[in-house]
């Protein structure tokens, strides 16, 4: 029933509404230690939006970037990542509030695994619930 469905394999984690804070061509740091420094947002995988209007990302969702810093044999190159943190400030349903300095992204394979070994910096819950595999090898999770 669910073929074309793309994302996280896991459909008990409850998905809240999160501000989408990241928009197509948005610069995002990469923060694991695959090679790539930044990347750029262009394509978010699984969001539907009206003709013409350009689709957003929040944490926990996957996007396609292009690399523009890092390795010179991973510049130019199109991959599918993760967004970990973003700057615009997320409602979690306890009444909380957080927002991060940065818009951040972790590489990731089409099944999800991660590129890197390690991931620098905090990772948000919202994102290590729907990703399990990137939650086992985050430093920090807030």
């Amino acid at each position: 029933m669910g073929g074309r469905r793309s994302g996280p394999k896991t459909s008990s984690v409850f998905r809240t509404k999160i501000t989408r804070g990241i928009s197509t061509e948005t610069l995002v740091r990469i923060t694991d230690n695959s090679g790539a420094k930044i990347g750029k947002v262009i394509a978010v995988i699984g969001r539907k939006t009206r003709l013409n209007r350009y689709p957003n990302a929040c944490v926990g969702d996957m996007v396609v970037v292009s690399i523009k810093k890092g390795n010179p044999d991973l510049r130019k190159k199109v991959m599918k990542a993760v967004v970990v943190r973003q700057k615009q400030t997320i409602h979690r349903i306890d009444g909380t509030r957080i927002s991060f300095e940065d818009n951040a992204a972790v590489l990731v394979t089409d099944d999800g695994d991660p590129k890197g070994s390690s991931i620098s910096g905090p990772i948000s819950r919202e994102s290590a619930d729907l990703w399990p595999r990137i939650s086992n090898v985050a430093s920090l999770i807030i």
